[in-house]
């Protein structure tokens, strides 16, 4: 079985999801109602929101989810709006690699921490190298699961640049496997989606993972 047949999530949805503040239909509650929410957590915990340690937690929570999930108000297409067409003629793969993304869980809402690799063969421009990590950020900074955010970076990357060919490898420790149920640290999950050139060309896709080398399961 090829690389990208073993390792490719092939029935993930296309294209960029919602790029706004939050999911369409979405009533965003106020930031009081947000801050009520975790001390009603804080409560069901069993502990007290009113004791000296805890009285900003429920500001400091809120403050971080504006962080983790800042994704929401990011639009990874006009990320990749600004191309360059002076390339001297450079035709062979980007390969962006190591890239490192904190994301969440959609189904437990704890992290999910691992690197991604990002490679496209241009075909008429390039983009600037900070943007792919971007478009990465911008796709972890959201509840997620990890092969949905594969594709996501990758067919983007694919509708707005038109490559010849996109490849994304990414590798997560997902804490609801190490801190909960199973309780099994130390595991990496390891996805990828390869479209043109990465997924018809063997050729093409071993320089690439020969390029990441050491991303665990690829070879």
């Amino acid at each position: 079985m090829s690389a990208s047949k073993s390792l490719t999530a092939d029935h993930s949805v296309r294209g960029p999801s919602h790029h706004g503040r939050s999911a369409p239909g979405i009533a965003r509650p106020s930031r009081a109602e947000a801050e009520e929410a975790v001390r009603t957590l804080l409560l069901w915990a069993g502990d007290d929101p009113d004791r000296e340690g805890l009285l900003g937690t429920p500001d400091r929570v809120v403050r971080s989810y504006e962080e983790f999930f800042a994704g929401y108000a990011v639009d990874p297409v006009e990320l990749l709006q600004r191309t360059f067409e002076e390339t001297d003629g450079y035709d062979e793969m980007v390969v962006l690699k190591g890239i490192r993304f904190e994301s969440y869980c959609e189904h437990h809402m704890v992290p999910i921490i691992g690197k991604a690799h990002v490679a496209y063969l241009p075909q008429r421009r390039v983009v600037g190298i900070s943007k792919l990590a971007r478009v990465v950020e911008a796709y972890a900074k959201r509840l997620q699961i990890q092969e949905k955010m594969t594709s996501q970076i990758a067919n983007t990357i694919e509708d707005v640049l038109q490559p010849l060919g996109v490849a994304v490898v990414l590798e997560g420790e997902h804490q609801c496997m190490t801190t909960r149920g199973i309780h099994k640290p130390g595991v990496s999950m390891v996805t990828s989606r390869m479209l043109g050139a990465f997924r018809t060309d063997p050729t093409t896709r071993r320089e690439f993972l020969a390029m990441i080398g050491g991303a665990s399961g690829i070879g």
